[in-house]
């Protein structure tokens, strides 16, 4: 078998020195790179004594820390799978996931510990720890027992390495299955495409749930050796407190909107950073813009997906950009190395500016859904291309514009937000007859959740509870920012609500 573990690659980019600074909290605290090998080393001595079978996927429910990125480490190291989730998830999702995903360990907040272990232990979970923001928890206490010295465990480069959930209109949940292989290939194609430095320090201040904020910064830095300013929850005084110290930041565009209501960030403020990238969502025109005339830097945007990691990325040399396009805004990029990206309508591929279905192919394509075959099978073309979903064109010079989504996802401040799972909990709420969940545009989320709501007869239903009661059963960002009651839905002739009617008659919402 191939050695490909992810973490012996992320290791091998940890410099000679390892007391050097890895990582300083915003609390104070400083880690060296010794003190990520030997602590994610003890995790994954611990994990290994519980003895999991191959492939045990390892659950986490927490909130932000460096401890979780040490046990994300650590499952790698292990051989085991990574299984991230949002800490915002509430009882009904969090039982989906571990319904289907059945994790061996679950680890979530110290103050989520008795709800989660009842469900954890209902559905045969024998492992579940707490790991607290402030570096407590059953977890740290156990590994503090177990030896500082671990062999990452070989693992082939088609091995599952995480599952990450995402989901389709029809609301269930999908685990994209990402493997060793995926994930490595990204990272060191990123490194060499976003031309990473010796002197690069990341200012992280993305949630390490998703993509972007694992798989994309983190793995950036630490397959580089870079330093990283972490900081537990995103703050836009404390980014600009951090920016004369740091190179490179990664936000979503939300990010960006709420650093520019900042009057502190200025050119001078900037003056030693190298890269702004910005992802997960789109980047409106004038956000772009405004970034580039206070600042003097270019946001450099990119494209990827749970499914994919990085697919597209505009260029951060200007030698690799002659026609500037880049900097004008408005598209992910080109291609990156290794990545095959097709635009088609039906068998044909499209010419430049045809607009048409995003196709691709490469090292970085997940091999499926978890548990899901058939699902999978219908994501894949007969040739072996993912359809991503997205709707999309190329200019002359090969850059990739996404005009749309052809599946019903919201965006909204970097969130994903299917309309089908919010819906199907509106429709449960007393009074609710009937519901249609849509995005419209925002100007600091990029799009905001908005739900239309069709009475029951006799009942009278009332914004604020409704509101107030989502909250309980689903994450925070999911949950509408407004509820419109309406008397009827559009619908066209086949009997289906016209979403596309209901964007437009709302669109001016929050203008």
């Amino acid at each position: 078998m191939d050695d490909h573990n992810l973490y012996g690659a992320l290791r091998g980019g940890f410099p000679h020195d390892l007391d050097r600074l890895a990582i300083e909290t915003d609390t104070g605290l400083a880690y060296s790179w010794r003190d990520i090998d030997r602590a994610s080393a003890m995790l994954a001595n611990l994990l290994v004594s519980l003895d999991l079978a191959p492939g045990s996927r390892v659950a986490v429910h927490t909130e932000k820390s460096v401890e979780a990125l040490l046990l994300y480490l650590a499952t790698l190291r292990a051989g085991f799978v990574y299984l991230p989730l949002n800490a915002a998830y509430r009882r009904a999702e969090l039982e989906y996931f571990v319904d289907d995903a059945e994790p061996a360990v679950l680890v979530c907040a110290p103050r989520d510990f008795g709800w989660v272990a009842k469900l954890a232990f209902q559905r045969g979970v024998k492992n579940v720890f707490t790991l607290g923001e402030a570096r407590d928890g059953s977890l740290l206490e156990r590994a503090a027992q177990m030896p500082d010295r671990f062999e990452a465990v070989p693992r082939a480069s088609s091995d599952l390495a995480a599952i990450l959930y995402t989901s389709g209109t029809t609301g269930r949940s999908k685990g994209a299955m990402l493997s060793h292989g995926n994930l490595l290939s990204n990272a060191r194609t990123l490194k060499s495409y976003w031309d990473w430095r010796s002197d690069d320090v990341l200012i992280h201040a993305l949630p390490i749930f998703h993509v972007h904020g694992l798989f994309v910064a983190a793995h950036g830095a630490l397959l580089n050796g870079s330093p990283m300013l972490w900081l537990a929850k995103f703050d836009p005084r404390a980014v600009l407190e951090r920016l004369p110290r740091a190179t490179v930041f990664m936000g979503v565009p939300t990010l960006y909107v709420r650093l520019l209501q900042e009057p502190g960030l200025t050119r001078e403020a900037c003056s030693r950073m190298r890269l702004f990238v910005s992802g997960s969502a789109p980047l409106l025109i004038e956000t772009f813009r405004a970034w580039q005339e206070r600042t003097g830097h270019t946001i450099l945007e990119r494209y990827g997906m749970s499914e994919t990691v990085m697919l597209t990325s505009n260029p951060c040399r200007d030698q690799d950009d002659p026609q500037r396009i880049g900097r004008v805004g408005g598209t992910v990029g080109r291609p990156l190395p290794g990545v095959q990206l097709r635009v088609r309508d039906g068998e044909r591929d499209l010419a430049p500016g045809e607009i048409g279905d995003v196709q691709v192919k490469g090292p970085n394509v997940f091999a499926g859904y978890w548990r899901m075959p058939q699902k999978t099978a219908e994501e894949f073309t007969a040739d072996g291309w993912f359809k991503t979903g997205d709707v999309g064109r190329f200019d002359e010079h090969g850059y990739l514009t996404i005009v749309g989504r052809s599946k019903d996802l919201i965006i909204t401040g970097g969130y994903n937000v299917y309309p089908a799972e919010v819906e199907g909990f509106l429709n449960e709420q007393p009074g609710v007859e009937e519901s249609a969940v849509i995005a419209v545009p925002h100007a600091d989320f990029g799009e905001a959740v908005v739900a239309v709501v069709i009475e029951r007869r006799g009942a009278k239903l009332d914004e604020a509870a409704l509101i107030a009661s989502l909250k309980q059963h689903i994450a925070g960002f999911k949950v509408p920012k407004r509820v419109i009651v309406a008397s009827e839905l559009p619908r066209n002739a086949m009997g289906k609500v016209q979403k596309a009617a209901l964007r437009e008659q709302h669109r001016a919402l929050f203008a």
